[in-house]
């Protein structure tokens, strides 16, 4: 069975989706004339100001162009659905935003992203424009511990993201901005269930299946599996086993505190959010975790899946500055 969508054609939905981004949000973002993918922040880029530039495959929404404005990301590079973008518009992206002092490559670990950012960075070496990476891999589910680097990217890009553009925003030198990046993703951990499909426009059909009583933990935005796929049980139980398994890695101390996301992945309505909400907060409160800041809604999203994810970014005292400095982005303001 077809899935219902309200989208003109498949193959055009990402390039109407920018043109309305763009009608909708013109205080903030502008696209290269030529390039209507390399998606730029009005007031952020400045001469002697690390350039912060993040993108990855559409769907995802308000990942990746929702984070860019004042304060966070200075650009974003588009690419097509579930897919990365090609270099041109990574380097456009780059160039846009170069003050003379770096530019900072920031995406979730994924081959495709990986293979077309590191192309472009070394065709924007040619024109002496230094470029350095950090990937998130937030992802508690999909590699264990001791292989973080195989981790992939998820909703914790929201505080990774949020650090690295506060510490450009700052005129942190590049060294320093590359630190807190790589500082604020090792303490960044995210754990997601999945209820049910999502489908992708060009297809209008499920990307995979789940049992009409199951859920899946673990699954990724893309619709990667997961680590176990069982009945599906009570918002505190499923709450519970994502808690323990980021509890479990994080290993804080009695009185530290954290930033708490509370993640739709497209169609898990607020009331549910909230439930969660409420038994992450108790879970908090009985390991003696203090919620410094929290964000409940739709943050990094897997087009209408059905299911949620939970970040929870375990602050120092420069992280929490990073955390609180005001951003001004199209779908994100602090």
């Amino acid at each position: 069975m077809k899935t219902k969508k309200l989208i003109n054609a498949g193959a055009d939905a990402v390039d109407e989706m920018l043109q309305g981004v763009l009608a909708a949000h013109p205080r903030h973002l502008y696209a290269v004339g030529d390039m209507p993918r390399a998606i730029i922040a009005r007031n952020g880029p400045r001469k002697g100001k690390v350039g912060l530039v993040i993108g990855g495959g559409s769907g995802h929404e308000p990942t990746f162009l929702g984070f860019v404005g004042k304060g966070l990301a200075d650009a974003a590079a588009i690419g097509n659905v579930f897919a990365s973008p090609p270099p041109d518009p990574i380097i456009a992206c780059a160039k846009a935003v170069d003050g003379g002092t770096g530019v900072l490559f920031m995406y979730g670990n994924y081959a495709g992203d990986v293979m077309n950012f590191d192309m472009a960075a070394e065709m924007l070496a040619l024109d002496e424009i230094e470029v350095r990476t950090v990937l998130t891999t937030d992802d508690v589910a999909s590699a264990p511990a001791d292989q973080r680097d195989r981790r992939r990217g998820v909703a914790g890009n929201v505080f990774i993201f949020k650090s690295a553009g506060a510490a450009c925003d700052l005129l942190y030198s590049f060294d320093d901005v590359e630190r807190v990046a790589r500082h604020a993703n090792a303490r960044t951990y995210t754990m997601g269930v999945a209820l049910s499909p999502c489908s992708l426009p060009q297809t209008l059909r499920p990307n995979f299946l789940i049992g009409e009583g199951e859920m899946e933990i673990g699954m990724g935005i893309h619709g990667e599996p997961g680590v176990a796929r069982e009945p599906l049980r009570p918002a505190d139980a499923v709450t519970d086993e994502l808690m323990d398994s980021i509890l479990r890695e994080m290993k804080a101390d009695r009185g530290d505190r954290v930033a708490v996301l509370v993640n739709s992945l497209g169609s898990t309505p607020m009331m549910e959010l909230y439930i969660m909400m409420r038994r992450v907060k108790s879970r908090l409160d009985d390991a003696g975790l203090v919620i410094h800041t929290s964000l409940v809604g739709n943050y990094c999203t897997s087009l209408e899946m059905a299911g949620a994810s939970i970040t929870v970014m375990h602050l120092d005292d420069e992280l929490q500055r990073l955390i609180d400095h005001p951003c001004d982005c199209a779908m994100f303001v602090r």
